[in-house]
């Protein structure tokens, strides 16, 4: 086995770091992270199958709370640091930096580039809460934000403003913060495609020993977890149109087939890679996802259109008391809304981070947060507005299932809403399409990522490796279903904020080591 060294440089000071160059069918494993990673994945998995469910829901139940009665505060501040961060850079001279060199090119077209980062960014999330999620707060389904009286027409407007807060600015910079940072350290210093690259300002020669594989490992524990949260949630939500659509009974032996299914197919998809296999699903999640809100837009114009303007003003009249953790009397409600979404986005950084900085060389910093930033929140309110609106619209006003039992299970949420609306059934069945190539997309991608990190940063690293990481997902997915039982989304959330606490540390410092870099590339230009 031959070695291949390759170059990077931090202050026009060239370096080397050692990889491995193994056949397209071997395994790349020249550094620990592979094996600790995985090693730590099987006992997780044995353990929770060999334990009863009872008493392993118990113990992630507890974890869960645990972590967030302890860490809510840094949760909140975080987030917030991430946003203020970002917009600094956007309007600072680093963000005339352009990823890859001043000569560099992208490599995407604008529309497949931001096709691409918004379905792996959040495109089943957007399905399972996009009707759910405000309905639950305007009706106090589970506490309502700031304490708004349910059911009246002041709540309208907070839950949809609380709702684009979970999904807009706040979750696109802390991937925004992940992804810039390992594209600048990747494409403009030359360092391998890993998280641990990013902390050379910090770590030196470290980073290439045991503090950069312990940085490493976290990322991929993260990523797996937030995947498996995701997935599963896919699973539940998929095995409700099925039921709903067909009558197949949604159990969890429906919930886990889909897993099994879509994670073969999604071992397909990695097997093409990025050009063969993401960049295709995602340009059809795109096409779908428009085909459906655009086709409910129209049928509801008058109420979709005249709750884009209460979406945008409940946003940003909200987003401020919102942001603040202190005081506030409904924390039940920001513990278990807030703080589980800002873990989530957080453990899944990792993943979109890395996705989105292999896709985006030859993007300026200003062009490049500018986009990860405004675009997806854009397109969320235009979601949000449509799906949350005639939501609200229909509990309002009595009309369907929605309007006469409320919300009653999150997965049917969305299918309920389109019962009430011409050709439901047909909107029931794209719905269920969308969310498969959604999970699809998720999946394969977050295996190519994680592939990378445990391949010490290559971007084409063998193919055994991404299919044992789109197999290994799936089973985190499946195992948190099954111990979850009934309440499955609660298993699945432990599973993001314990693996999100961690990394919100390394986020934080992450900050840090991009300044130090991007101050050596001004001073170079």
């Amino acid at each position: 086995m031959s070695v291949n060294k390759d170059k990077y440089s931090i202050d026009n000071t060239d370096y080397t770091v050692g990889q491995d160059n193994v056949q397209k069918w071997g395994f790349d494993v020249h550094n620990p992270v592979f094996g600790i990673s995985a090693g730590l994945i099987g006992i997780f998995l044995i353990a929770i199958l060999l334990a009863e469910p009872a008493a392993s829901k118990a113990f992630l139940d507890g974890l869960k709370w645990q972590i967030i009665g302890t860490f809510d505060s840094l949760f909140m501040w975080s987030a917030n640091i991430f946003v203020i961060f970002c917009l600094a850079l956007v309007v600072s001279p680093y963000g005339k930096i352009r990823l890859g060199g001043d000569d560099a090119k992208p490599d995407y077209s604008t529309l497949s580039w931001i096709a691409m980062l918004f379905a792996a960014g959040m495109g089943i999330g957007l399905m399972f809460w996009g009707v759910a999620e405000p309905v639950a707060y305007y009706t106090g389904w589970y506490e309502t934000p700031l304490n708004v009286t349910a059911n009246t027409p002041e709540a309208i407007q907070l839950a949809l403003g609380a709702t684009m807060f979970h999904w807009g600015l706040h979750p696109w910079a802390i991937y925004g913060v992940v992804a810039l940072s390992l594209a600048f350290f990747a494409y403009n210093k030359g360092l391998p495609l890993s998280i641990r690259s990013i902390f050379y300002p910090i770590l030196g020669d470290r980073t290439w020993g045991w503090a950069g594989h312990i940085v490493d490992i976290f990322a991929v524990l993260a990523t797996l977890f937030g995947l498996a949260t995701s997935l599963g949630l896919g699973a539940q939500q998929a095995a409700s149109g099925f039921q709903h659509v067909f009558g197949i009974d949604a159990d969890l032996s429906l919930q886990i087939t889909i897993i099994v299914v879509v994670t073969m197919l999604a071992v397909v998809s990695v097997v093409r890679g990025i050009e063969g296999g993401v960049k295709v699903l995602s340009n059809i999640n795109m096409l779908l996802a428009l085909a459906l809100v655009v086709f409910v837009a129209l049928v509801t114009f008058a109420i979709s259109m005249g709750t884009i303007p209460t979406t945008v003003m409940g946003y940003i009249e909200n987003i401020i008391p919102l942001s603040n953790p202190i005081g506030r009397e409904d924390e039940a409600w920001m513990q278990g809304w807030t703080v589980f979404y800002w873990a989530w986005w957080i453990s899944w950084s990792p993943f979109v981070g890395m996705f989105i900085a292999r896709i985006s060389r030859g993007r300026t910093v200003r062009e490049f947060l500018t986009a990860v930033l405004i675009i997806p929140t854009a397109v969320t309110i235009l979601w949000m507005s449509v799906f949350g609106g005639v939501a609200i619209d229909q509990v309002v006003n009595n009309v369907g299932t929605l309007g006469s039992e409320g919300l009653t299970e999150v997965p049917l949420a969305m299918f309920q809403m389109f019962d009430a609306l011409p050709f439901g059934s047909l909107l029931s069945m794209l719905a269920v399409l969308l969310v498969l190539v959604f999970f699809i997309t998720s999946s394969d991608s977050g295996s190519l990522v994680i592939d990378s990190i445990t391949a010490g940063g290559k971007v084409d690293a063998p193919i055994p490796q991404r299919i044992f990481w789109a197999s290994t997902e799936g089973a985190i997915a499946a195992v948190l279903l099954w111990v979850g039982g009934t309440e499955a989304i609660q298993a699945l959330q432990a599973g993001a904020i314990s693996t999100g606490l961690p990394f919100t540390i390394i986020l934080l410092i992450m900050c840090v080591s991009l300044i130090m870099g991007m101050r050596t590339e001004k001073h170079r230009k």
